[in-house]
């Protein structure tokens, strides 16, 4: 069992390259600052960033849309049909608690749709892979496995991923309206979205703020695995004809609240 994709196969050396710089310095103490919006912004994210864009420039002549590289205009995005999505550090909160829940996030994205995507927790020393129409894996030091959404049966227990605080009333008018007994599954970065790929996990609703580069190369993996994600309406959580979430389509890289489901 093996990932055969040329191009993912580079973006995966690509991702993990960026994860060894992280862990140089998620090793050591590292310097914290802030950005405009007070998200804390380290090190790591630079590094990371710097060698993301570096890598994929040397193997793609697609424009690189990347949370620390976020200001490129509307106007110049809005022309792009195919360009590379990317969170050099997914989780820095988990990174600065360093509790290892952190990702190097990298997606392709074709017409507004995830088709490739890099997940990788360097201190997990966990990747994923997904290729739209063909397959998700995951590769840890024991090898590579093919993963897939396990859809919720009847009778089973309900594995809801979500924050480990205070869930929110709208959280609990969604598990109200599931037959059956449930259970939270907590996990940082976007490794929430990979739970549900991989069949650790039911759902995943969001319901607080993301932006595109938060959920794209996960959003694939959950694509290529079998998973669904879909706008979120607070009022109507289970509405079986929920949009597709997409990217790049508004001037805005916010997400609206959305739901991964197997």
């Amino acid at each position: 069992m093996a990932i055969t994709d040329p191009l993912a196969l580079q973006v995966l050396a690509i991702a993990k390259e960026a994860g060894d710089k992280i862990m140089e310095i998620y090793d050591r103490d590292f310097a914290i600052y802030e950005k405009q919006d007070t998200s804390p912004l380290t090190e790591a994210d630079l590094a990371a960033h710097n060698c993301i864009v570096a890598g994929l420039e040397s193997i793609s002549e697609l424009p690189i849309l990347s949370e620390e590289s976020a200001d490129i205009s509307w106007e110049t995005r809005k022309s792009w049909s195919q360009y590379w999505l990317v969170d050099p550090l997914d989780g820095t909160k988990e990174f600065i608690k360093k509790n290892g829940e952190f990702t190097v996030n990298i997606a392709l994205i074709d017409g507004g749709k995830p088709v490739m995507g890099v997940v990788y927790a360097p201190a997990l020393n966990k990747s994923y892979v997904g290729v739209v129409g063909q397959g998700a894996w995951t590769e840890t030091a024991e090898g590579v496995n093919t993963i897939s959404a396990k859809p919720h049966q009847p009778g089973e227990l309900w594995k809801i991923v979500g924050s480990r605080s205070h869930q929110s009333p709208e959280i609990q008018n969604l598990l109200a309206q599931l037959d059956g007994e449930t259970e939270l599954v907590a996990m940082g970065s976007s490794l929430k979205l990979c739970l549900v790929a991989e069949g650790e996990a039911h759902l995943y609703p969001r319901l607080g703020p993301t932006s595109e580069w938060d959920t794209g190369a996960a959003h694939a993996v959950a694509l290529a695995a079998g998973a669904d994600v879909t706008v979120l309406d607070a009022a109507d959580p289970l509405k079986s004809d929920a949009e597709a979430l997409t990217y790049n389509q508004k001037e805005s890289v916010l997400n609206p609240y959305f739901l991964v489901s197997a």
